[in-house]
C-alpha cells in the first residue's frame, strides 16, 4: 500500500523526499580517476531517472483510483460519478453475485507480514461497493443467493451531497487500515483494491474471507440516511441456519469482534454511536446481508457515519478523521485477535 501516514490523504510513488544526486567530487590523478569522474554523474543521473519513472510502489495498484487522486486534501469533499441520491446503497448489501466480472483479477493481498503481536493472523478487509459499479448496473443488479433469500449482487453505494462517494471512502479507509494491521504483523487481504471494473458481489466477498481462513473480517461502509441522523454503527450477524447460510458458529465471536471495534472506534474518532440505529449501543444485528450470512469466519460490517448529514459528511471527507477511523478499527481487531 502507498498510504504514507496520518498526515497524508493520498498515495505516493518513489521516496518523495526530494533528495537528488550529490554533485560529483573533482577528481585528479591519472587516467583512471578521469574515467571515474566521467562515469559517476552518468550513473547517478540514470538512478535519478529510474526513481522518477519507475513503476508504482510495492502495494500500489496499477492504476490510481479516483479515490486516491481526489482525496489529497484533508477535509475537502471530492466529486466523481456518483450514485443516485435516492439510492442509499444498502438495499442490496446482502450478497455478492454468482457471476463475477469477466476479467477477474487475483485478490489484492498484503506483502509478507513482518514481526509483531499479530504475526500468523490473517485479516480480510472488505471495502464496500466499487467506484465502477455505476457503469455496470446490469451486473450488479443480478440477483444472487444470500443464504436466506436472493438479493442484488451489489449496489453503487451512497455519496455525500457534494459527490464524494462511499466507494471512494471505503477504499481509502481500507488501505489505511491495512497499513496499520501490517505494522502489527498481520497478513492482510483486500476483497478489491480498485483493481477490477465492478464488484465483487457480496457472496464472492464472503468466499474470499472464508477461503483465506481469516481470523477476522471487516466490511467498511458509510450510510446514506436522512439529514440529522448521525453516528456510526457496527452490524453483527444474527444466528442463522437456513438454506446455504449457517452463522451459528460465528455469531458469538463476531459479536465479540463487533463490540471491540465499536468501543475502539468511539475512542479513536470521538464520534458517537448512531442516534437512529441500535438504540445508542452502536450495534445492530441483521440476518439479511449475504456478506454476513455466508461467512464461516468472524465478520462484521461498520457504517462509519451518515454521508447525507452535513456534520457527518465533514468528518467522512477529512483525511485526518479517516485515519482516526482506521485506527479505531485496527485497535478493535487487534484487541479481538489478542484476546
Amino acid at each position: 500500500m502507498s498510504y504514507v501516514g496520518p498526515d497524508s490523504d493520498g498515495f505516493f510513488d518513489g521516496d518523495g523526499n526530494g533528495d537528488g544526486p550529490r554533485r560529483p567530487r573533482r577528481f585528479s590523478g591519472g587516467p583512471l580517476a578521469v574515467a571515474l569522474a566521467a562515469l559517476v554523474p552518468t550513473a547517478l543521473a540514470g538512478w535519478l531517472i529510474w526513481q522518477v519513472v519507475g513503476g508504482p510502489g510495492e502495494n500500489e495498484p496499477a492504476k490510481t483510483l479516483p479515490a486516491a487522486s481526489q482525496s489529497s486534501t484533508a477535509g475537502a469533499e471530492t466529486t466523481s460519478p456518483s450514485p443516485s441520491k435516492s439510492d442509499d446503497g444498502k438495499k442490496g448489501d446482502g450478497s455478492p453475485s454468482a457471476t463475477p466480472s469477466k476479467s477477474k483479477p487475483p485478490v489484492s493481498s498484503s506483502k509478507p507480514a513482518g514481526s509483531g503481536p499479530l504475526k500468523g493472523k490473517v485479516v480480510v478487509i472488505d471495502p464496500g461497493h466499487n467506484p465502477g459499479n455505476f457503469r455496470h448496473t446490469a451486473e450488479i443488479n443480478r440477483l444472487v443467493d444470500i443464504g436466506t433469500n436472493r438479493k442484488e449482487c451489489d449496489t453503487t453505494g451512497t455519496s455525500t451531497n457534494a459527490g464524494y462517494t462511499e466507494a471512494q471512502f471505503t477504499l481509502d479507509v481500507s488501505r489505511r487500515l491495512r497499513t496499520l494491521l501490517q505494522q502489527q504483523g498481520a497478513t492482510v487481504e483486500l476483497t478489491q483494491n480498485g483493481d477490477r471494473s465492478w464488484g465483487p458481489c457480496v457472496d464472492e466477498r464472503a468466499r474470499i474471507g472464508n477461503k483465506a481462513h481469516a481470523d477476522a473480517v471487516i466490511s467498511v461502509h458509510a450510510d446514506g440516511s436522512a439529514a440529522g441522523n448521525r453516528g456510526f454503527h457496527v452490524i453483527l450477524p444474527a444466528s442463522v441456519n437456513s438454506g446455504s447460510a449457517d452463522t451459528t458458529a460465528i455469531a458469538g465471536p463476531s459479536r465479540d469482534l463487533g463490540e471491540r471495534v465499536a468501543g475502539n472506534f468511539l475512542r479513536a474518532t470521538g464520534s458517537a454511536p448512531s442516534n437512529y440505529i441500535g438504540g445508542g449501543t452502536g450495534l445492530d444485528v441483521r440476518k439479511d446481508l449475504g456478506g454476513l450470512n455466508l461467512s464461516t469466519v468472524p465478520k462484521v460490517f461498520i457504517e462509519c457515519g451518515n454521508m447525507r448529514d452535513a456534520k457527518d459528511a465533514a468528518l467522512l471527507t477529512s483525511g485526518a478523521w479517516r485515519q482516526k477511523a482506521a485506527q479505531g478499527m485496527s485497535d478493535g481487531i487487534v484487541s479481538f485477535l489478542r484476546g
